[in-house]
């Protein structure tokens, strides 16, 4: 086959085909055109097959000089230009070898095949398309060639391709799919934007589908947003918008496979990509209905971190989204997998932003509302890290735990397992009980009712077996009564204890838990009015009670006397001789008070202003105390209240003084245990010295006795 062509093409013209002049192979070129022509006219088709075996083995593909190769392309470009109408039969010939060339390491010889390839598609135009995945390899590659000259020979035969597959009925974008897909994460600027520019192309061809197959390239286009090349940035940028408003007019739309994608790049460190992601996710929930339902947990995560996120534009679509996810209405039967969502709303608790943590919270409220005996199943997985979440040190985010607390106790068994827990973690954390103990109990009693929830206390600490923490815990919850505003109708109950049975129940209900601290007892006792008895639990105090923590608590109780919690009782001392019980009582408070301390002049001040009556004033009158004693005495005028007798307080202060009994036992045994402790230390101390110095006995027993 060789030997006719040579026979064909003179000797001359095959000479100049391979020499160094441009313009002696160009010329070469032309002849052998108007040869191929005339072959091709004549119909010989076997000897034009032989031309083109000659041109490709021993100038294209030749290991000698690049000239040679070059002249070999010029020769098949000529060959097509002269074949014209019939160079689509001879193409398999043709255009393998101008592919190969691209991967010549001369770059003129790549120059030449990207000027010979432009010749043949020229001719061939729309017959070209059965090598357009190979082309578009070998173009992809050129795109980002080191040789400027190359580049732009590129960028024109890219030019004339895509001219050609936007005409063309054969090209088939289901092939071209997996090729694009393999190159959308390369990094290379001049490839990246090539790869765009082919998009944006075949997405503007009316007859190529190009939104069907979003899924297999969207990943690669976010990831351009973060480019540094701000051209890229933006032509990638153009490309999303164009498909998002192809996405809004479709009404077939593949949601779930790109959702996926979104929740991924929302959590980019480049702000652009995540602002971008966020927007489509926006759009993708208004837009996808029951389709994006599976995928609610997923979205649910990328959004919550991106309401705190730094930049305001992704705060405000991230919250916008997270409402209008939150409205829509959806049941199991549709995919909604509400578990999955709950673990995302779980971990977003511990998130170190606020206002994701809200978020986080608005969506067990949310669920907990829509689907309580869904959200009840997984209450087990989830009531600890809420319980945990009351330690938060943001107030609101307390103030919404403890909203979603108070619906799950909507239930007895909740209720009593919420009180038990939150009195366990108080003992666990004292710390928390100090600065949020009055918060979180408030906020229960508007939420669940006062009454209820400080029953349920009670219960509970009287049972209580650590004594200190129980009197810690009463004290803490004596204050609240007696201080907080949203108490103020339990404190009005307890007012009527002695006349009114639901009050005189709530005493009963309250008093053995108050019994762990004398000074919330006494406070029970005069918000209830039960002075006689209040008296009387101030009479049974013995020396070990009357401690510096019982003298602190009673400071706080003299300070409340003179607040409007107290109005009434400071009014009942315009009566004395009605009240004679209260009066003993105070003077009884007084009595336990260092004369020194601010506290005492303070009741000592409001018991001066007392205006005892006539028949109170005896010989002795210089002791008030002593008229009050004797007042007393007559039990017809001494009865604070009518029905003083409707409660066994004979029985509420052998209660009182048993439960007194235990605390004072309690601190014995702690004694006991200190000096236990302290006597092995000073042991050890002994025998180390005798070990150690080599002293006798009598030595070590000699330094023990200067030591004490």
């Amino acid at each position: 086959m060789a030997a006719d062509a040579l026979a064909i093409i003179p000797g001359a013209v095959l000479r100049n085909l391979a020499d160094k002049l441009y313009e002696k192979r160009k010329n070469a070129a032309l002849e052998i055109e108007g040869i191929i022509k005339q072959l091709s006219t004549a119909g010989e088709h076997d000897k034009i097959a032989a031309v083109i075996g000659l041109l490709t083995s021993d100038f294209a593909m030749s290991p000698q000089a690049n000239h040679r190769k070059q002249g070999g392309l010029i020769g098949l470009a000529a060959v097509t230009v002269g074949l014209t109408s019939e160079a689509a039969q001879h193409l398999e010939l043709i255009v393998p070898p101008v592919l190969n060339a691209f991967l010549d390491q001369d770059s003129r010889v790549r120059y030449y095949a990207c000027e010979a390839l432009y010749n043949i598609a020229k001719v061939v135009r729309g017959d070209f398309i059965i090598y357009f995945n190979k082309i578009f390899d070998a173009l992809c590659k050129l795109s980002a060639d080191s040789d400027a000259n190359v580049q732009s020979a590129a960028h024109l035969l890219d030019r004339l391709v895509k001219d050609i597959v936007t005409e063309s009925d054969q090209f088939s974008i289901e092939e071209f799919i997996p090729l694009l897909r393999e190159r959308m994460n390369v990094l290379n600027p001049y490839v990246r934007q090539f790869l765009v520019g082919w998009i944006t192309v075949l997405d503007s061809v009316p007859d190529i589908d190009m939104l069907g197959f979003l899924p297999d390239f969207l990943d690669g286009l976010f990831n351009m947003l973060s480019d540094n090349s701000h051209e890229i940035r933006q032509q990638a940028d153009a490309a999303l918008s164009e498909f998002l408003q192809e996405i809004k007019n479709s009404p077939n739309v593949d949601y779930g496979r790109m959702a996926e994608i979104l929740v991924r790049r929302a959590g980019s460190d480049d702000e652009f990509t995540r602002l971008t992601s966020i927007t489509w996710i926006n759009e993708f929930v208004k837009l996808g209905g029951e389709q994006l339902v599976p995928y609610y947990a997923d979205i649910l995560g990328a959004i919550l971190p991106c309401i705190s996120d730094e930049e305001e534009k992704i705060r405000v679509v991230a919250r916008e989204t997270n409402e209008e996810l939150r409205a829509m209405k959806s049941d199991q039967t549709e995919g909604f997998d509400i578990g999955a969502i709950l673990i995302i709303a779980e971990r977003e608790l511990n998130s170190e932003h606020e206002a994701t943590r809200i978020e986080a919270l608005h969506w067990f409220s949310t669920l907990l509302l829509r689907n309580r005996t869904e959200f009840l199943g997984y209450l087990e997985g989830i009531f600890e890290p809420l319980l945990n979440a009351l330690s938060d040190p943001s107030d609101a985010v307390v103030l919404l735990v403890l909203e979603v607390h108070a619906r799950i106790a909507e239930e007895p068994h909740h209720f009593h397992h919420l009180v038990s827990y939150l009195i366990h973690t108080f003992h666990n954390n004292h710390v928390l009980l100090e600065r949020r103990g009055a918060l979180i109990v408030r906020r229960l009693c508007v939420l669940l009712g006062a009454e209820k929830v400080y029953r349920e206390f009670s219960t509970i600490l009287e049972k209580e077996g650590d004594l200190d923490f129980a009197s810690t815990m009463v004290q803490a919850l004596n204050l609240i009564l007696l201080t907080s505003a949203e108490l103020a109708e339990l404190r009005s109950l307890l007012k009527k204890s002695l006349v009114d049975s639901r009050g005189k129940d709530l005493f009963l209900s309250l008093y053995p838990s108050w019994c762990h601290s004398p000074m919330a007892t006494i406070s029970l006792c005069l918000l209830a009015q039960a002075y006689n008895h209040a008296s009387s639990v101030i009479q049974s105090l013995g020396e070990e009670d009357i401690n510096v923590k019982f003298l602190v608590q009673l400071d706080k109780l003299i300070r409340l006397l003179e607040t409007p919690v107290f109005a009434y009782l400071r009014l009942q001392l315009l009566e004395p001789g009605k009240h004679t019980w209260l009066l003993k009582t105070l003077y009884g408070l007084l009595m336990l008070l260092p004369q020194q301390s601010a506290a005492f002049k303070i009741l000592r001040t409001r018991l001066k202003t007392v205006p005892f009556s006539e028949n109170l004033k005896r010989t002795s009158s210089a002791n008030p105390y002593s008229q009050i004693l004797q007042v007393t005495e007559d039990g017809n005028r001494n009865q604070d209240t009518p029905n003083y007798s409707a409660i066994n307080f004979l029985f509420r202060l052998q209660q009182f003084e048993s439960m007194q009994q235990q605390h004072r036992d309690h601190l014995k045994n702690q004694l006991q245990s200190r000096k236990s402790a302290s006597a092995t230390v000073l042991t050890q101390v002994r025998m180390s010295c005798y070990y150690i110095q080599g002293q006798s006995w009598r030595h070590v027993a000699n330094i023990s006795a200067f030591d004490y």
